[in-house]
């Protein structure tokens, strides 16, 4: 008689994450499986999403008590305690080094390392979806995925935009998010760094879908859309299966078209590449990035694009000291020395970039420990109240005439900024033939037939 007691055993899994895409894979892939049993969640990248459990409500009737989310650092301590089968790794934008180095971890624990891709992953959406992805965090997806939205618009579409996730806070409020308005993303308590993805979308009159449930999101989406844009966040693959993949490279930063997870799984699958941010490279850096994807993706349209980025008030910068706030994400693990801002104030004349360095207060002083890469200008960091008042305290202890905020959302809208400041904005425009718009458009023609 074979041992029944041994087919009973569930295999033990530990999801890597950051609180995107473990949420996702395991709703995808383990949350129904009376096979398996994820034992817990490890968080890294965002500050303060450990600690947590993701709930039963949203784990599903084989997880009464929910999941542990503990930080990566106790991988190895989690793989040895519960005796651990696989070690799931599932966040984006990391060195393909530091990916087997991570690997190396749980296989020295007894555990494989799984890797899934986007073909178990992805969701069949209702409607017609366009994904706007990139090799790199940073490269400016959003600015495109705007530009697409008004495009489609234009043609009289009903345009829904899937961001990817970013559950920071409470999890089970978070699980579906349908964001219209300004009010919302108070009422939702986001984040410095939600609202530097949503605001923009909603100032141009999209409506966002985001959370933990992207089933469920894109149902929601699609009930009121005739398309979805999917409007990725770091290097990730897309949660829906796109029609056609549009994949930003960055010429600013040459040869990273594939050496980040899983930016360069993105650009082998890639319909469109989409060269971003030529009028500020060097014709040497879009070159290398042409050559880098032709190496791995010999099929793809390859289209170019500019990055224009204005200020409010140009006049305001001339000749001041200028404190210059980018977008977090941007430098941090997206490894910018520096972003539209700093470019934006050197071009408007100004007399001197202040160091930001020389008056961060709390955990920016962390921050540009961490990434020591970053040069001068000050990284819009907010995952929580504590950073907020320590953003506000290291600007108002800057020695500058005046603050360029290069930052996707109004940060006078949730900071004390006593110094004069100027805004800075950053749009898509098309740089030469074959367009982008073109592209879309034979797609819309394509899947009305």
């Amino acid at each position: 008689m074979a041992d029944t007691s041994a087919m009973n055993v569930r295999e033990r899994v530990v999801i890597m994450g950051a609180a995107g895409r473990d949420f996702h894979d395991f709703n995808m892939l383990y949350r129904d499986d009376p096979g398996v049993e994820v034992v817990a969640f490890t968080a890294a990248q965002i500050p303060g999403i450990g600690g947590r459990r993701y709930p039963a409500s949203l784990a599903g009737p084989l997880y009464p008590d929910g999941i542990p989310i503990e930080d990566e650092a106790r991988l190895t301590e989690l793989c040895q305690e519960y005796a651990v089968d696989q070690v799931v790794f599932a966040y984006s934008d990391v060195s393909h080094v530091q990916v087997m180095h991570l690997a190396s971890q749980a296989i020295a624990a007894g555990a494989d390392f799984v890797l899934p891709g986007g073909a178990s992953t992805m969701i069949d959406a209702p409607v017609p979806v366009i994904a706007i992805c990139a090799v790199r965090t940073g490269c400016g997806k959003s600015q495109v995925a705007r530009h697409v939205s008004r495009h489609l618009k234009a043609r009289g579409l009903r345009v829904g935009v899937l961001r990817h996730p970013m559950p920071y806070g409470a999890l089970e409020q978070q699980a579906v998010q349908r964001l219209a308005t300004l009010e919302d993303l108070a009422a939702a308590d986001c984040t410095v760094e939600e609202r530097e993805e949503y605001e923009p979308h909603i100032r141009i009159g999209n409506i966002v879908f985001a959370g933990v449930d992207y089933e469920r999101i894109a149902q929601a989406a699609a009930a009121e859309s005739d398309v979805l844009i999917w409007d990725g966040g770091n290097n990730d693959l897309p949660f829906l299966r796109p029609g056609v993949m549009i994949v930003l490279v960055d010429p600013l930063r040459p040869g990273h078209e594939t050496t980040h997870h899983p930016g360069e799984a993105v650009l082998r699958m890639a319909d469109v590449v989409l060269v971003a941010k030529t009028n500020s490279a060097d014709p040497e850096g879009i070159e290398t990035v042409i050559a880098g994807v032709r190496q791995v993706n010999k099929t793809a349209t390859v289209v170019h694009g500019q990055s224009v980025v204005t200020l409010d008030d140009p006049a305001a910068v001339a000749g001041k000291r200028a404190l210059v706030i980018e977008d977090g994400p941007t430098l941090t693990h997206g490894g910018m020395a520096y972003g539209a801002g700093y470019v934006a104030a050197r071009a408007a004349g100004a007399a001197e970039i202040v160091d930001a360095r020389k008056s961060a207060r709390g955990d920016l002083v962390r921050v540009f420990e961490a990434y020591p890469h970053i040069d001068r200008v000050l990284p819009a960091v907010g995952y929580n109240a504590d950073q907020l008042r320590d953003l506000e305290a290291t600007i108002s202890a800057a020695d500058a005439d005046i603050v360029v905020v290069a930052t996707p959302c109004d940060l006078a809208e949730l900071l004390s900024i006593a110094k004069p400041t100027v805004r800075a904005s950053y749009e898509y425009v098309g740089a030469s033939e074959p367009k982008i718009e073109g592209i879309v458009d034979r797609f819309i023609q394509k899947v009305a037939r």
